[in-house]
């Protein structure tokens, strides 16, 4: 563990982006902190070490890694620029991902969230262009991006130039079953 002064300006949200670590981890390693919109300025938290954070067998980081490094195989194959990763879309992703098990539905619209789009917004993210691709049951990444690129819209998302950046998100339930979505964007 770290510890971290809050400086003026900081939220949860984004002190879990500036050290790479998902919100609920942020949380886990902070129990004296039981509202995370109320943080002050020169309070000290806990930053978990990577170490120090709770990981399934199958590693959920390296497979939202490789899909993201799967995704950038395929546009060079045709051409196009690769994705840079951004690690707040990551963050939005690994939610919606969570958000569907959580609330028992698999669709595009969140009950919580809204459409992808509104998600997005939410979560303080600009963009000028965004797509969204989401998926459930595949037990690897590369049977994931198999399953996408055979998807004629999915495969349009993946390669379409417009977008520059991507984030990943990947949760499993309690049955181990993993939930998967893909966030596109252009700044």
């Amino acid at each position: 563990m770290t510890a971290y002064t809050v400086m003026p300006g900081d939220t949860m949200w984004g002190i879990a982006n500036k050290f790479e670590i998902k919100i609920s981890d942020l949380m886990a390693a902070n129990p004296q902190i039981t509202n995370s919109n109320l943080i002050f300025s020169g309070q000290i938290i806990n930053i978990p070490a990577v170490a120090d954070v709770p990981s399934p067998a199958d590693n959920i980081k390296a497979l939202e890694t490789e899909v993201i490094r799967l995704v950038n195989v395929e546009r060079a194959r045709t051409g196009q620029s690769a994705l840079v990763e951004n690690n707040k879309i990551n963050n939005v992703a690994r939610i919606k991902s969570k958000d569907f098990i959580n609330n028992n539905y698999f669709a595009h619209n969140s009950p919580i969230y809204g459409t992808p789009f509104d998600m997005i917004r939410s979560f303080g993210i600009t963009f000028t262009a965004a797509a969204e691709n989401i998926a459930r049951g595949h037990r690897t990444a590369a049977e994931v991006m198999n399953s996408w690129m055979s998807s004629s819209s999915h495969r349009a998302n993946i390669l379409n130039s417009t977008y520059n950046q991507i984030g990943v998100g990947v949760a499993k339930d309690d049955s181990g079953n993993l939930f998967w979505t893909q966030i596109f964007i252009k700044n």
